[in-house]
């Protein structure tokens, strides 16, 4: 691939593979990595029909912590001008109740799988002084979440990590944003196990939309962008109010009661 590349995890369905068509779009050529190879595949040969970019499907699931440096190497001599740690899964249950082998999973993926690819393509994005990284995060990153309390604790780890190293990297011609959707409709509901629960029955935002947002935030340089006023404006609210309070609401998101 001799044209700069994005590298989008998740690739396979929702925002990823929404990323994925504006990256491909923007004229970057594409690395779609996931667990789904045949969706992967698919979408490879629809951006390269589309846009006439090269695309190329990497399997991996980032669950296993040998899977970034893998993907690392195998990437090794590729120009990752963009890295876009979209792939992330949620669990809802009684933290006392749920499943633990599920809920370190959930950890590696969305914490420790984006940390550790971010280390490793960071550093040749400031050697050769340009490079944009993208970590999605959650309206979920601002408040506490009983019955889904891993998940929303490792977006606010993603918030946090990404405001920090946005800092960092000032002057150096890299930038990290940090997209923070709220409900949005991709199959994350569903696989979580929250396709019944209150915040769905709300107002949600389309994918295609949530990945404009981001990807142009990400391409202006912002550090931080949540997605849509309404979710501006009650992210707003929560620090108006006291902690206990937001965690009773999103309580009776998450569980109903």
């Amino acid at each position: 691939m001799a044209r700069a590349t994005a590298l989008v995890t998740g690739a396979s369905a929702g925002l990823g593979a929404e990323f994925a068509k504006l990256c491909a779009a923007g004229g970057y050529d594409v690395v779609l990595l996931a667990r789904n190879a045949s969706r992967l595949d698919q979408l490879a040969a629809e951006l390269v029909k589309t846009y006439g970019v090269e695309a190329r499907s990497l399997p991996a699931d980032l669950a296993d912590p040998s899977a970034p440096p893998a993907i690392f190497a195998q990437l090794s001599g590729t120009p990752v001008e963009i890295l876009i740690n979209n792939a992330g899964f949620g669990v809802r249950g009684p933290y006392a109740e749920t499943d633990w082998a599920r809920e370190s999973g959930l950890m590696q993926v969305n914490m420790v799988a984006l940390a550790h690819l971010t280390k490793l393509f960071l550093p040749e994005m400031i050697r050769r002084r340009t490079g944009r990284i993208l970590n999605v995060a959650s309206t979920a990153a601002f408040v506490p979440g009983p019955y889904m309390a891993l998940y929303y604790a490792s977006k606010a780890f993603v918030l946090s990590f990404s405001e920090a190293l946005a800092n960092e990297v000032q002057g150096t011609g890299v930038t990290v944003t940090v997209l923070c959707p709220g409900p949005t409709r991709t199959e994350f509901a569903q696989a979580a196990g929250i396709g019944d629960s209150d915040i769905f029955h709300g107002p949600t935002m389309g994918a295609a939309e949530v990945a404009r947002i981001g990807y142009s935030a990400m391409m202006a340089g912002k550090s931080s962008v949540i997605a849509g006023a309404r979710n501006r404006w009650m992210i707003r609210g929560t620090r108006l109010v006291p902690r206990s309070f937001v965690a009773a609401q999103a309580r009776k998101l998450n569980w109903g009661k």
